[in-house]
């Protein structure tokens, strides 16, 4: 009989038990239910992309830090670059792109470029997918025939500049074996992502 009461008793407490609360529920697979790949609601989102509407040939604050950065702890050379109006767009006549010369037919350029790739495109220990390319505001990466974007996650995509009939005719720099190009949303540029606190 005891058992009996017993089970009555757990039945009616499961019956009248408050409904669990939506904050109960367990996390998306990402952690926060946006699609920027990250559990941090304070780091930024990937970057969209952010034509060239307007001239500023001098590279922007954040710009100058990030070149600085790159040559002073990655290596290599090169770094902010500018250019003047006119023409077609580009991030360079905007302040927002870096230069960074290394070069692609060498095992030490090589090395020096997947290095920063590498340390970029990592996970931090909070689960944060490309975690610095987006505290950085990385808008895209061009190296080596290779297209890096924020858009698609930074999945590496085939690249061949539009002034280029075939990679055989086409030079170096155009195929940017010669250096890798990293271009900015307007908020990396400014110095304005979580990367660049303290240091713009």
């Amino acid at each position: 009989m005891s058992k009996l009461l017993s089970t009555l008793a757990l039945i009616t407490a499961l019956a009248f038990a408050p409904a669990a609360h939506a904050d109960d529920d367990p996390p998306p697979a990402n952690g926060n239910g946006s699609s920027d790949g990250g559990t941090d609601p304070g780091i930024e989102d990937y970057a969209g992309y952010e034509p060239q509407t307007k001239c500023h040939p001098k590279p922007r604050a954040g710009t100058k830090v990030l070149g600085t950065w790159l040559v002073k702890k990655i290596g290599g050379g090169g770094g902010a670059t500018g250019r003047a109006c006119g023409g077609g767009a580009s991030e360079h006549k905007d302040g927002r792109a870096v230069d960074w010369t290394n070069d692609a037919t060498t095992k030490v350029g090589r090395a020096t470029a997947q290095r920063f790739l590498d340390k970029i495109f990592k996970t931090d220990k909070d689960g944060n997918t490309h975690a610095l390319a987006r505290r950085m505001g990385i808008m895209y990466v061009i190296w080596n025939d290779r297209m890096y974007s924020a858009w698609d996650q930074f999945e590496p995509e085939p690249y061949l500049s539009s002034s280029c009939k075939s990679k055989k005719k086409c030079s170096k720099t155009l195929r940017h074996r010669d250096h890798v190009h990293i271009s900015l949303s307007m908020a990396g540029a400014k110095g304005r992502t979580s990367w660049y606190e303290g240091r713009v």
